[in-house]
């Protein structure tokens, strides 16, 4: 579904003359191109699904921001400009991202789920968010407040 809805938006925006979006939208199928490659090779003949593809958005948004630091940090505003742009476009495909207070409540759920009580379970505690709120939370955030909960 979301595959579709990345193409149908591509024709749309070469239909507008949306040079940006086109370019984003481009960059974003030739990244899940790549990543369906690699699942048939792995005898997955369909591809990645909806999961994976909102893990690689959330990857691309995540190097757009580290991009958007560099460029301010070298004076290049007009290319951290450009970046920003993208990741609103590629976050209009992601579903609504968990605030601070939900993130926090989610952490304390997912612990107490698991039954976790110290560092070493913290793996069982990320991968139950991971499965749970995969392209809703920044798992780099929740990692710190997961450790932060456990110590």
């Amino acid at each position: 579904m979301l595959r579709t809805s990345l193409s149908d938006q591509l024709k749309a925006a070469m239909k507008a003359r949306e040079q940006r979006k086109v370019s984003t939208l481009r960059l974003i199928l030739a990244a899940l191109k790549d990543r369906d490659i690699a699942a048939r090779a792995n005898g997955n003949a369909e591809g990645i699904g909806d999961e994976d593809i909102l893990q690689l958005l959330a990857k691309m948004v995540r190097q757009r921001r580290e991009s958007i630091k560099l460029y301010e940090q070298g004076g290049r505003v007009d290319l951290a400009e450009r970046e920003a742009e993208e990741i609103e476009i590629i976050e209009s495909f992601m579903p609504r991202q968990l605030d601070g207070a939900e993130l926090e409540a989610a952490v304390r759920e997912a612990i107490k789920e698991v039954g976790a009580t110290g560092l070493k379970d913290m793996g069982r505690a990320m991968a139950a968010l991971k499965a749970r709120y995969a392209g809703r939370m920044d798992f780099a955030k929740a990692s710190t407040l997961v450790k932060q909960k456990l110590v």
